[in-house]
C-alpha cells in the first residue's frame, strides 16, 4: 500500500493546495489593503503638497527629479560589485530597494491622488483635488528632461573615455609598444 503512517498522499496534496490557495488569497488581500491605504494617504496629503510654495508645478518637478535619481541610484546599486560580505550585500540590497521605491513612489502618489474612474465626484473621497493634474504633467516633463540630460552626460563621458583610450593606444603603437593586454597574450 502507498499509504504512509498518518496522512495519505492525496490528503497531503489537497492540504498543500489548500494552503497555497489560502496564502495567495492572503497575499491579494494584503496587496489590496496596502493599495487602499496608499490611496487614502495620497488623497489626504495631496492638497498640502500642491499648496506648498511653488505650487503643483514645483511639486511635480521636484518629485520627477527624485524619481530619475532614484532610478539611476537603483541601477547603480544593482550593478555594484558582488564581492562583498553578507552584511554589505544586504546593505546594498536595501539601498537598491530604497532607490527603486524613490523611483516609482512619486508616480504612484500622483496617480493615487487623481480621482478614480468608477467614483462619483459627489463623494468627498472622489472629488478632484485642484493641482494634481498639473503636478502629474510637471512630473512627466521633469522626468523626461532630467533623464535626457543624464543620459546625454553619461554618453558624452563614455565617448570622452573611448577617445582617450584610442589616443593612448595610438601613442603606444607609434612608439612600437604593445598594450598591456597584448603583452599578456604574447607571453602565453
Amino acid at each position: 500500500m502507498t499509504e504512509r503512517a498518518g496522512i495519505s498522499s492525496r490528503a497531503q496534496i489537497g492540504l498543500g493546495l489548500a494552503m497555497a490557495i489560502g496564502a495567495g488569497a492572503a497575499a491579494v488581500a494584503l496587496l489590496l489593503l496596502v493599495l487602499g491605504l496608499w490611496k487614502s494617504f495620497a488623497r489626504a496629503t495631496a492638497p498640502t503638497l500642491v499648496d506648498l510654495p511653488g505650487g503643483s508645478w514645483m511639486a511635480g518637478g521636484v518629485l520627477g527629479v527624485v524619481s530619475v535619481l532614484g532610478a539611476f541610484g537603483g541601477l547603480w546599486c544593482v550593478t555594484a560589485a558582488p564581492s562583498r560580505t553578507g552584511v554589505q550585500r544586504a546593505m546594498w540590497s536595501l539601498a537598491a530597494g530604497v532607490c527603486c521605491l524613490a523611483a516609482v513612489g512619486p508616480l504612484f502618489y500622483f496617480i493615487s491622488a487623481l480621482p478614480g474612474k468608477n467614483c462619483h465626484s459627489s463623494g468627498p473621497k472622489c472629488a478632484y483635488i485642484p493641482g494634481t493634474g498639473s503636478a502629474l504633467l510637471a512630473y512627466a516633463m521633469s522626468v523626461a528632461l532630467v533623464t535626457w540630460i543624464v543620459l546625454r552626460t553619461l554618453s558624452a563621458l563614455g565617448d570622452a573615455h573611448a577617445a582617450k583610450e584610442r589616443t593612448r593606444m595610438r601613442n603606444l603603437r607609434k612608439r612600437g609598444r604593445k598594450s598591456r593586454a597584448a603583452r599578456e597574450r604574447a607571453r602565453r
